[in-house]
């Protein structure tokens, strides 16, 4: 931080401030004949004990509101995940899993996700109510029944894949254009052109 940033700071810091009413007050005592001939040591010692005694600023940490949403999204489908092991065919399982890395990929561009509130309707549905429903709508099965019920699972894990690749592309739409545009740049700039000899 640059010297005349703190002091710009500290200049309208709370500290600051009340110090320096009271300085001001030291003055007025000045002029009303109390201080006599020490007054430059009574306004000095008014505006320290004011800097010294004013609370200090307050530091506001802001969290981002997509970085909580997130966290939370993650939280649960991390819990989610680890409950499937033992409990599905590994196909059902390695396609959830599968699924549960797309999910975190967008979770982790959270700010981009939570400007888009149906993307983010979607990845936190999927999280929270469709894979659960599906997968738990399974395993409540009795044995002899879940093999007829197997395909059934399957596509669902693969319409919930549809879903997501598409959320997935909205959100990674804005990094593939910005890549486009730098190519175009780079190549006008350094490709040169069939005009040069």
């Amino acid at each position: 931080m640059a010297t005349s940033e703190r002091i710009f700071r500290y200049l309208g810091s709370t500290k600051n401030i009340v110090g320096s009413i009271l300085a001001l007050i030291g003055v007025g005592l000045v002029f009303a004949g109390v201080a006599g001939a020490f007054w430059p040591v009574v306004v000095a010692g008014l505006y320290g004990i004011g800097a010294l005694l004013a609370p200090p600023d307050r530091t506001r940490v802001v969290l981002s509101h997509a970085e909580v949403e997130t966290a939370e999204l993650r939280a649960d489908l991390d819990t989610l995940l680890a409950g499937l092991p033992g409990r599905f065919p590994d196909d059902v399982l390695r396609q959830a899993q599968e699924l549960g890395g797309l999910l975190k990929e967008v979770l982790d561009r959270a700010e981009v996700l939570t400007t888009a509130p149906d993307q983010l309707h979607v990845v936190s549905q999927t999280i929270r109510d469709y894979l659960p429903t599906s997968l738990n709508a399974y395993a409540n099965l009795p044995m002899s029944r879940r093999p007829a019920a197997h395909a059934e699972l399957l596509g669902q894990l693969e319409l919930l894949r549809a879903g997501l690749g598409r959320v997935a592309d909205a959100v990674y739409q804005g990094d593939e254009q910005a890549l486009k545009a730098q190519s175009r740049f780079l190549q006008d700039r350094f490709g040169g052109s069939e005009l040069d000899l």
